[in-house]
């Protein structure tokens, strides 16, 4: 059988998530080594995992609305390029000030690519594989939060840590090249019907009652899951004593959780739920939570990391039909759009969420039970939202 090229283009997503995730990551695994050479309080910590996302939610809808007007190609090449070079940059910052900069134009650049990406894969792959295809690209969300932690304990060990941020830089300018050679629009907005224009775009989706639910679940998910990655490490290594080597070791055991999760998800939904994709985001987000709370009770760290595991493999398989459902409620042509307004919400999430742990810290003295019962509690909150979305067909959304 003939290798289809959109399987190609899928391997090229992924691999474009999976570097994006490693650049991300790293900065969670680093940060203590980073708030030690700084002087650090867990609230500026938390200051500098977050300023990323600041960056990162504000490119969300305008990225969108770029890769439905210019198709997703140029926006990808784009964006991994410049993410690439200032990831190499976080490793020259000398001051708390200077990584902060650093860390928001680094979100800023690659803000625009979640929904090209997205947009990619919807004018390639037919609403009964979106789910499929979708989740095997979101894998690399998670393989990626693996693979920071071996890096960076590897190069921390070794070099420092800011090794671990220059040594990205080679990779993502081949991919941008890479991309830039076999990612084409043939299928995007210049087979659409004509693209709306920003505002009216935005408007209509606003008005759509399961795109609203998307983006408040997208929200409260997140608020937790973010906050998990972000303070997983500390956590281990504060909490539960683990050493460095011991983290590195176990923790990526949590996000080969988190990858199994993805493509489960993405695979149940397309074979049973297509119709009904807010099923396995609840069932997801309420076993999570439950998965969580266990984990913050456990008598002992090796427990930890086994009710993570299975968090993370529920969560993700929510994740996956969460941001799956903004590309079969609205039509192609808008695809780009709808899944960057509600990955906004999430990024607002993973900027408020960083700051919010760090402040809970510094005000209980380092109580971590209390930061992870706080996301059990978003968690919960969350599967009320989803529990109110209700999925159309594209024929019910307004034209975009």
């Amino acid at each position: 059988m003939a290798w289809k090229h959109r399987y190609t283009v899928l391997g090229i997503l992924f691999t474009a998530w999976l570097l994006c995730y490693v650049d991300r990551m790293v900065m969670a695994s680093a940060i203590p080594f980073i708030a030690k050479e700084f002087q650090l309080s867990a609230l500026q910590m938390g200051a500098v995992m977050s300023a990323f996302f600041v960056g990162y939610a504000i490119m969300q809808l305008p990225g969108g609305l770029l890769a439905d007007r210019f198709g997703p190609r140029r926006i990808i090449v784009i964006t991994i390029f410049s993410w690439s070079i200032f990831t190499a940059c976080t490793g020259l910052a000398t001051s708390l000030v200077a990584m902060l900069s650093i860390r928001v134009l680094f979100g800023l650049c690659e803000g625009a690519f979640p929904a090209a990406a997205s947009k990619t894969i919807a004018t390639h792959f037919g609403d009964r594989e979106l789910g499929r295809a979708s989740g095997v690209v979101l894998m690399a969300v998670q393989l990626g939060a693996l693979l920071a932690p071996s890096l960076v304990a590897v190069l921390v060990v070794t070099w420092g840590w800011r090794t671990s941020f220059y040594v990205l830089l080679v990779p993502g300018v081949l991919l941008a090249l890479i991309a830039w050679r076999f990612l084409g629009d043939s299928a995007s907005a210049s087979q659409c019907s004509r693209p709306a224009a920003p505002g009216t775009r935005i408007i209509e989706l606003l008005r759509n009652p399961a795109v609203r639910w998307c983006f408040a679940t997208a929200f409260l998910s997140n608020m937790a899951t973010w906050g998990l990655m972000n303070w997983l490490p500390t956590y281990l290594l504060e909490a539960r004593g683990f050493s460095v080597v011991q983290m590195g070791t176990y923790m990526p055991l949590i996000f080969v959780g988190g990858a199994l999760g993805y493509f489960l998800g993405g695979q149940v939904a397309d074979r049973y739920f297509r119709e009904a994709r807010r099923v396995p985001v609840l069932c997801g987000l309420l076993l999570g939570a439950g998965f969580t709370f266990l984990a913050t009770s456990a008598g002992s760290g090796y427990a930890t990391i086994g009710y993570l595991t299975a968090a993370f493999l529920c969560l993700s398989a929510a994740d996956s039909n969460i941001f799956t459902l903004p590309l079969v409620i609205v039509p192609r042509s808008a695809a780009a759009s709808a899944f960057g307004f509600v990955n906004t919400a999430a990024q607002c999430a993973g900027f408020l969420s960083p700051l919010a742990a760090g402040y809970t810290l510094d005000a209980s003295g380092n109580n971590f039970a209390l930061l992870l019962y706080g996301f059990v509690s978003c968690l919960a909150l969350s599967a009320v939202t989803a529990s109110r979305i209700r999925q159309p067909s594209r024929t019910d959304f307004q034209a975009l």
